[in-house]
């Protein structure tokens, strides 16, 4: 049996360098190498954000970001899902995402949640009550709907 996940929510000032170093260095590894994706993930919105990390063994196992109204949308946001490859198939991204909306709801309540997400994982943010605002479009090679939590 695996020892339980480590939640934390943390803000920019809090994060430990070396905490820092491996959320953008898990970042790169899903979103640059695994996607095959050139973008820059260090956008400046990581320093106002609250950081949901889940630790096992003093490693990463899951991460997202949550951002505050009017940073990339009128609502909240949650960003910057991701787990690490040996957790996938484990549902840790579905606790990733039942703790991120929690806690979303509780630092911005009544604004709703806004993300920008893969549209092949569409079934699975819809079973967290997400709906398509958009029509799929291109972000950094990968197609991307937006979908609201209202």
């Amino acid at each position: 049996m695996s020892p339980p996940l480590n939640w934390q929510v943390l803000e920019f000032e809090q994060l430990s360098k070396e905490l820092l170093y491996s959320i953008l260095k898990i970042r790169q590894e899903v979103f640059a190498v695994e996607q095959h994706s050139i973008y820059l993930d260090v956008d400046g919105k990581d320093l106002g954000a609250l950081h949901v990390i889940a630790t096992q063994d003093n490693a990463i196992y899951a991460y997202c970001r949550l951002l505050a109204p009017g940073v990339s949308y009128p609502e909240a946001s949650i960003g910057r899902v991701l787990t690490c490859l040996e957790s996938r198939g484990s549902g840790a991204g579905k606790l990733l995402m039942q703790f991120a909306v929690q806690r979303c709801e509780q630092h911005f309540p009544n604004t709703g949640i806004r993300i920008s997400a893969q549209l092949y994982l569409q079934r699975f943010y819809e079973d967290f009550g997400f709906q398509v605002c958009s029509e799929p479009y291109d972000e950094d090679g990968i197609p991307h709907i937006e979908m609201l939590k209202p």
